[in-house]
């Protein structure tokens, strides 16, 4: 797993180094986006896109530039929102939250954290960028578990459904995949709502 963790991490830093210069004219603070009273900067963007490039396994190059570029404008504007909406109930995220949070999302990925510590270092990437993506998405779960874990439920159609689909897992995992569907699909239209009353400004 070690070789491995290095050999992606290595990969992933060629890609991002020939992309450097899709990258140059980028490197300022720029506005290019304000959602309400936050910025968005140019400086976010390409802080956004080499750590997701890096993440996710994503090779940057100039015919998929653009396409990753517009994604992560529209992914930084939905975590403004998410930010604020989790500011309005005052959530606060725990260390060992934090932690859990973040070694479960680099073990998915078979990535060493020290690994990816260098990876950043060496792309002039900020540690603190990736933690406060990683902060949203938990204050984002409690906001939508807060307003809405009480009002789904799980039905025995539903689990069994998914245990059919899905033989190894145990009934109580089937009935946490079906309730975590319900809790995503309010999520999605709680953001989509707040998007709606945001004043979104392209510059």
């Amino acid at each position: 797993m070690k070789k491995f963790t290095l050999f992606i991490l290595f990969f992933i830093l060629i890609a991002i180094a020939s992309s450097k210069t899709l990258f140059a004219n980028q490197m300022d603070h720029k506005i290019v986006v304000k959602v309400n009273d936050r910025i968005i900067t140019s400086f976010d963007i390409v802080q956004r896109i080499k750590i997701n490039s890096i993440i996710n396994n994503i090779k940057i190059n100039e015919s998929n530039m653009n396409i990753v570029r517009n994604s992560v404008i529209n992914e930084l504007i939905d975590e403004k929102i998410k930010i604020e909406k989790s500011n309005e109930y005052n959530i606060k995220v725990d260390e060992k939250e934090y932690l859990d949070f973040e070694n479960n999302i680099l073990s998915q990925r078979g990535i060493q954290k020290e690994k990816l510590n260098d990876v950043f270092i060496e792309n002039n990437i900020s540690y603190e960028e990736f933690s406060n993506f990683i902060k949203t998405q938990i204050t984002w779960q409690k906001v939508i578990g807060g307003l809405y874990f009480r009002l789904v439920s799980a039905s025995e159609i539903e689990i069994n459904e998914v245990l059919k689909n899905s033989p190894y897992i145990s009934y109580d995992q089937a009935k946490q995949i079906v309730i975590q569907k319900q809790l995503d699909l309010k999520s999605n239209k709680l953001l989509r709502d707040l998007k709606n009353e945001a004043t979104i400004e392209y510059r």
